[in-house]
């Protein structure tokens, strides 16, 4: 979107290197189920992707004012596909449906326990092992690795949304 680009440029990112590298993880390994459909799962993965850099707030829903992690995630499956989701990440996980970590396609979501307890934290995968979420370390959005050994650890599911 242009806002996004915006949003993207802002921060010091590329704007059309953000679409092609979008462009590039939306598109799953041949037969791998795909989030409702490829359209919806490219703007979720966009929309995630333009906020890269907006700032974290506790309980903030808002790329003016910043995000925490459910905040985050609940706000682009608003904007990109008007679905209302809850805004804290163990609830999300209890209305969305479980799925292997293998069948990840962009646009999923995926959970960690960081706080020593369950759903604690989590994002929206975006492929190639990667996930955008808004980490209260570094105070903004970002990108990490689902290897990367903090994350890795800290691991618990990957669920999906349903999307009627």
């Amino acid at each position: 979107t242009e806002q996004g680009a915006l949003a993207g440029h802002r921060e010091g990112l590329d704007p059309i290197a953000l679409r092609l590298n979008a462009a590039r993880l939306v598109h799953p390994a041949r037969g791998a189920p795909t989030l409702a459909e490829p359209s919806l799962a490219g703007e979720l993965v966009m929309t995630s992707l333009s906020l890269v850099g907006t700032g974290y707030t506790y309980g903030g829903r808002d790329p003016e004012t910043g995000f925490d992690c459910s905040g985050m995630v609940s706000y682009i499956y608003e904007q990109v596909a008007g679905i209302r989701l809850p805004h804290n990440a163990a609830a999300i996980a209890s209305v969305t449906r479980p799925i292997d970590r293998q069948a990840l396609t962009p646009g999923d979501l995926v959970f960690f326990d960081t706080l020593n307890r369950p759903f604690s934290h989590m994002g929206i995968y975006v492929g190639d092992g990667r996930f955008v979420h808004a980490a209260s370390g570094g105070g903004r959005v970002k990108t990490s690795r689902l290897a990367n050994r903090y994350y890795a650890r800290r691991y618990q599911a990957a669920r999906r949304v349903l999307v009627h």
